[in-house]
């Protein structure tokens, strides 16, 4: 049974989505079968790995709001160990068009059952907020990875996820972990990374990864190529980055893949 990591953090411009895009890549060049689930209606997901979602079909839009089969909405990628469930603008009204629904916040949980054996790893990308979307998400999911930009006011708005995520557990989803706080946006010329990374090792102790992501101009790149990271430049600080942070969740969750000939390369 694999296993199903929710990207989130209400707060904008902290590197989710390249977060989910490249450690869901990295996984996948490590041959570990990923399926990555762009839940922000803003679609970056989707098009960072090559997709226009304009031409999208079956989106997980369909897939909330529609009712079709989750299967129907799966997308192959460039890397032959990734797929996709793109999204779509039209996702910008399924919160007020599933309002009405029974167990509204288990569609996800629900779509995902029959597939979740077929992948080790399903990554959802959350939006930049709190709402239905990102609530689906975290019932759906095993653990919840937080990215934490390297830069000022870092911690702001933490306590309200961590809150949504006790909530979740407390009412929807009593497996639910926290996965780990990523760190990301990490500058070495500068003393305020150091400081930020401390501050959040103290908040968060030893649920920090030992991986930093560090700021990086082909990682920022490689979106508008619609690569992740590894195929646009795979010697580039941020690609190797993404595939130690891949490493290291395969390794904290090793008893899930301890009968796996991949592990031992990786």
């Amino acid at each position: 049974m694999g296993k199903i990591i929710s990207i989130a953090n209400q707060k904008g411009g902290v590197g989710k989505t390249t977060s989910a895009i490249n450690l869901a890549a990295s996984l996948a060049v490590i041959e570990h079968p990923t399926l990555i689930i762009d839940t922000d209606p803003q679609s970056n997901t989707t098009s960072g790995l090559g997709i226009e979602p304009k031409n999208v079909s079956n989106s997980v839009y369909e897939v909330m709001v529609g009712g079709i089969d989750v299967e129907d909405a799966i997308r192959e990628t460039e890397l032959p160990y990734l797929d996709l469930v793109p999204s779509h603008i039209n996702l910008v009204g399924a919160e007020i068009e599933m309002v009405d629904r029974n167990e509204r916040e288990r569609i996800l949980l629900k779509a995902v059952e029959d597939i979740r054996d077929k992948y080790d790893f399903i990554i959802f990308d959350c939006p930049p907020s709190l709402g239905l979307l990102t609530i689906n998400a975290l019932t759906a999911s095993d653990s919840v990875m937080i990215p934490v930009q390297c830069e000022y006011f870092a911690l702001e708005g933490l306590g309200q996820l961590l809150n949504t995520i006790k909530i979740v557990r407390q009412h929807l989803n009593r497996e639910l972990e926290i996965e780990g706080v990523l760190l990301t946006m990490y500058d070495t010329r500068t003393r305020l990374s150091n400081q930020v990374a401390e501050e959040v090792k103290r908040y968060f102790d030893d649920r920090v990864f030992s991986t930093i992501i560090a700021r990086n101009i082909r990682l920022a790149e490689a979106p508008s190529f619609g690569k992740p990271a590894i195929l646009y430049d795979a010697s580039s600080t941020g690609a190797k980055n993404y595939l130690s942070l891949a490493r290291e969740i395969i390794h904290n969750n090793k008893k899930l893949f301890k009968s796996s000939p991949v592990l031992s390369k990786s």
